[in-house]
């Protein structure tokens, strides 16, 4: 017997050195240093020059501890954003920024302190501010190196702080815009305060967690009744969850609308709402009551009750003087008395109603949440969010059941109360002395003439709520809830509250004068206090310096130095102002005379809605008329794999650092982009391993394509009316591709970004085309119409995939494109793919959509062949179709099915079967007879035995042999 030749060697195989295995985390760190190495941010800069721009603003995280998940999704997210823009051939530029002042910092550097038994208080401030500058400087650039690791491409030399001097100084000079324009006040307002951190806090640096309070009812005795005295004598019941405030409380609080009942229990008389009673017998323990009479709201107008500390107190005025009954709307009966005691120290609705009626708050409570010395009950005492001091047990419950005042006392309240989310400490609502905006004043008109900071536009007479609604109005929000959700918070805001009562920030740099109490407007000390922390930073802000910046005209003496600083939320909101008009960011600049809002985006959290879109946005319109952003984009939350919040407790938080020493950063990007990032999400082993997975086979398609291509040239190719109907349909497809992609960019919908580019690699490509075309790759001579068209629509798909994928896989996307055009430049200085939308054909795809509809079923008969190891390959498979619509079955005809499915023979031919009317088809399998060709192994009707050559391998093996 002869032997039979091998004919493997004569096979076109793919060739490539680009490996299966990625091994991202040993790799990209190389990649990464080339890109600095050569400055491809600014080679990016320089190729997009004179292009039309697209800015995003990076919102400033926290420089204080390293980044977490969702730092991650954040910056993958606005990296994607920037480099589809850049794609899409528009001038991209990214600069990164921190936010640095402010509480994060401050309570960071108060820790340290705290570890070595240090007093902040005892440390000179300008020392303290210096460690604080330190602290985030060192987070700075820990953050820059962890961010830079994710792949994210931008101006990180030149990232914008907002503790550089000239941030300082462009934040003074938006605050004294405010004060120029008459929009600051300084009042005396309930605010959320820290005791623990001893300053006000804004509404976005507050968060509500579940607590158990303790819940009292307290009995004030009328004294005075006009319009109904045989209620003197009768007890008014209050019920409220924070006992703290009973020593401050000034009056009480009647719902007009509401009806009460005098009711008898023992020998004492109570006024309580009528629903609310069985509520309150079983609070104070009784069974019944005997009802006394009916009492309409309005007959409580002018009455008057006596504090039930009154007695213990008969020296002070406070504690003697009678509490007014007041009509107030915010009274119900949804629970509690239907009374509510009225303490305007510390409450929004007290302060108002009381303000209404001409009583004042006491400020009886310092900023570390203790009663002050010289107040007659519990002076120097607290702090008043200790719960041991609200407890029934506690000096408040005590003292009021001693004077009798006390009727019930339970510590099994449970609900939500507001917390710092960064001390996690309960915070209270306290009146003191803070710097405002206000969100209804009506403003005069200004104009940019008249402005000696340059105003962008002429601002209408009009109130800075109206002027944000305005502006969100039109703006664009992805998703679309945003305009609802961000607007409802400016429609129900208070006034800004800018003040905090803290070190290290920018300082509002007002002079008060002491007679009037009205604050200095002049141009040229504020100038003078704009050039010195312009060369100084905040340290410049000294009373020693105060003679200096008020100048000739005035006298120190005669003005107070405000020395509050300015909520972080300010800082913040001012960035579009020093980062994308000041000039040190050429690349944001827009072109000269532009008016409008300088940014295309934004994008952050969806907390941001009332942290830095809402402070940017008011920021914006106080000073400009409009929005600082075009557009604002927002992000879910990442939760772990369960759907629960992560908690560093409950052990159940994702290191992204971690993710990437184990997968890469591409996979890390990969997830962040592949998720939905509208809502919240979710994030664990399981899944990352699914994307893993998901990554290798996009890396498999990358790697086959590099095989496929190898030795390709121009010379090769092949124009596409010459080519057969697969690769017609195929750049049919990607012609698809491309405008699903464009649209999603346009979006911002990243998330059917990747599901199609995936989705297309799998199923439209490696499952379908490369498996169909992979015998016309290594049999076909070079020359063959088929073979040339193959490679020359894989060359089209190589440039379009590598651009495509470029911003999602930043290293995977320049390793493949090194490994093909290693002296090409980077991959992400290209520009989208020049895709022919002429490719694009309803009618062949709707043809090859049905013929792969069949491929499938014809598949679905012979995997079970292969199972049940009838046949050793799909190559061994004959089936015999019959098929009920007339068109498909011509459709089949025109192929050569047996090509498209891998088989041996695939026939199609009609049938009619009335007994299974519902059946549209019916397939024959079986075996074939047909010998194996030795080289393509396919089974055919003129190969004479197993391992001879079929006609077309013959041809091609012959001319390699001769060539020799």
């Amino acid at each position: 017997m002869t032997e039979k030749r091998d004919f493997r060697p004569t096979v076109f195989l793919p060739k490539t050195d680009f490996p299966m295995k990625a091994g991202l985390p040993q790799k990209e760190p190389g990649i990464l240093k080339g890109w600095q190495e050569q400055d491809l941010y600014r080679r990016l800069r320089d190729a997009r020059a004179g292009r039309e721009k697209f800015i995003l603003h990076d919102g400033p995280p926290y420089a204080n501890g390293n980044i977490h998940v969702g730092h991650a999704v954040n910056h993958i997210l606005k990296d994607m954003v920037v480099r589809t823009q850049s794609l899409k051939g528009l001038d991209a530029p990214y600069v990164p920024g921190w936010d640095c002042h402010g509480l994060p910092i401050e309570w960071k550097v108060e820790e340290e302190y705290r570890k070595k038994k240090k007093n902040k208080d005892e440390v000179p401030p300008r020392e303290f501010r210096a460690e604080c500058r330190a602290y985030a400087q060192t987070w700075v650039n820990a953050q820059r190196e962890q961010l830079k690791r994710l792949g994210v491409n931008g101006d990180w030399d030149n990232p914008y702080l907002t503790m550089d001097f000239q941030a300082e100084a462009t934040i003074v000079g938006e605050l004294l815009k405010f004060a120029q324009s008459g929009q600051l006040y300084r009042g005396a307002k309930p605010v959320m305060w820290s005791p623990v951190e001893k300053t006000a806090l804004a509404e976005a640096e507050v968060e509500y967690e579940d607590i158990t309070s303790t819940q009292v009812d307290v009995a004030f005795e009328l004294v005075e009744v006009p319009a109904a005295p045989e209620l003197v004598g009768t007890k008014v019941v209050i019920w409220t969850t924070t006992p703290w405030t009973i020593p401050t409380n000034q009056a009480l609080a009647f719902g007009r609308a509401i009806d009460y009942s005098q009711i008898r229990v023992g020998d004492q008389k109570y006024l309580i709402a009528e629903p609310l009673i069985e509520a309150f017998l079983k609070r104070i323990d009784e069974d019944g009551y005997d009802f006394l009479m009916y009492v309409k709201g309005p007959a409580l107008n002018g009455a008057k009750a006596r504090h039930p500390m009154a007695a213990r107190f008969p020296e002070s005025e406070f504690f003697t003087k009678l509490r007014p009954l007041l009509a107030g709307d915010f009274v119900t009966v949804e629970s509690g008395t239907g009374f509510v005691h009225m303490a305007p120290d510390h409450g929004e609705d007290d302060f108002l109603l009381c303000k209404a009626n001409k009583i004042n708050p006491v400020f009886a409570v310092e900023g570390d949440g203790k009663y002050r010395a010289d107040w007659p009950w519990l002076g120097g005492e607290g702090s008043v969010i200790n719960p041991k001091f609200n407890a029934p047990d506690g000096p408040i419950c005590t003292a009021l059941r001693e004077e009798g005042g006390l009727l019930a006392a339970s510590a099994d309240y449970k609900h939500s109360y507001p917390h710092s989310w960064r001390s996690k400490a309960k915070v209270i609502f306290r009146c003191t002395p803070q710097w405002f905006v206000p969100m209804d004043k009506d403003l005069a008109p200004l104009s940019e003439a008249d402005d000696m900071f340059d105003l962008a536009t002429i601002l209408s007479p009009d109130t800075l709520r109206e002027r944000a609604k305005h502006a969100i109005a039109q703006t664009r929000f992805v998703p679309e809830k945003g305009r609802n959700r961000i607007g409802a918070m400016v429609e129900g805001r208070p006034d800004w509250v800018l003040s905090r009562q803290r070190a290290w920030g920018v300082p509002i740099t007002l002079f008060v004068n002491r007679k009037t109490g009205e604050y200095l407007v002049d141009k040229a000390v504020n100038t003078r206090i704009i050039a010195a922390i312009r060369e100084e930073g905040v340290d410049a802000w000294d009373e020693a310096r105060a003679q200096e910046f008020l100048g000739a005209d005035y006298n120190a003496e005669d003005y107070e130095r405000v020395t509050d600083i300015l909520d972080v939320w300010f800082d913040s909101g001012s960035t579009h102002a020093f980062v994308m008009e000041s000039g040190r960011w050429p690349d944001l600049l827009r072109p000269e005379g532009y008016r409008g809002p300088r940014a295309d985006l934004y994008l952050e959290g969806s907390d941001q809605h009332r942290g830095w879109f809402q402070s940017s946005l008011l920021e914006s319109c106080a000073t400009r008329g409009h929005a600082p952003y075009k557009a604002v984009l927002t992000h879910g939350f990442t939760m772990d794999a369960k759907g629960m919040k992560m908690s560093k407790s409950l052990g159940n938080t994702v290191d992204p650092l971690k993710v990437m020493e184990t997968y890469g950063a591409d996979i890390v990007r990969l997830w962040a982009l592949s998720v939905d990032y509208t809502e919240d999400h979710r994030i664990g082993d399981e899944i990352l391993k699914g994307v893993a997975d998901q990554y290798r086979k996009l890396r498999n398609t990358f790697r086959y394509l590099l095989g496929a291509l190898d030795g390709f040239t121009d010379a090769e190719k092949l124009p596409v009316e010459e080519m057969p109907e697969l690769e017609r349909y195929i750049l049919a497809l990607l012609a698809k591709l491309d405008g699903e992609l464009k649209v999603a960019v346009d979006a911002f919908d990243f998330n059917t970004y990747v599901r199609s580019l995936v989705d297309f690699c799998n199923e439209d490509l490696s499952a379908f085309f490369f498996d169909i075309r992979k015998d016309s790759l290594y049999c076909d001579a070079p020359t063959d119409t088929k073979r040339r068209a193959y490679r020359t629509v894989l060359d089209i798909l190589f440039h379009a995939l590598i651009r495509y994928a470029a911003p999602v896989l930043v290293f995977t996307a320049e390793e493949v494109w090194k490994s093909r055009f290693g002296d090409a430049g980077s991959v992400h200085l290209l520009e989208w793919p020049v895709v022919d939308a002429g490719w694009a054909s309803i009618s062949l795809s709707q043809k090859w959509s049905h013929l792969r509809e069949l491929r499938g079923d014809v598949l679905s008969v012979i995997e079970p062949m292969r199972r049940d190891k009838v046949i050793g390959s799909s190559l061994e498979a004959t089936v015999a179709v019959k098929q009920k619509d007339p068109e498909l079955v011509k459709r089949a005809n025109s192929v050569d099915m047996a090509e498209l499915c891998i088989a041996a023979q695939v026939s199609v031919n009609g049938y009619v079967d009335d007994s299974r009317p519902d059946e549209m088809w019916q397939a024959m399998t079986g075996k074939t007879t047909h010998h194996k060709c030795g080289r393509c192994w396919r089974h055919l009707p003129e190969v004479s035995e197993d391992g001879d050559l079929c006609s077309r391998c013959d041809q091609v093996v012959s001319a390699m042999d001769a060539a020799e």
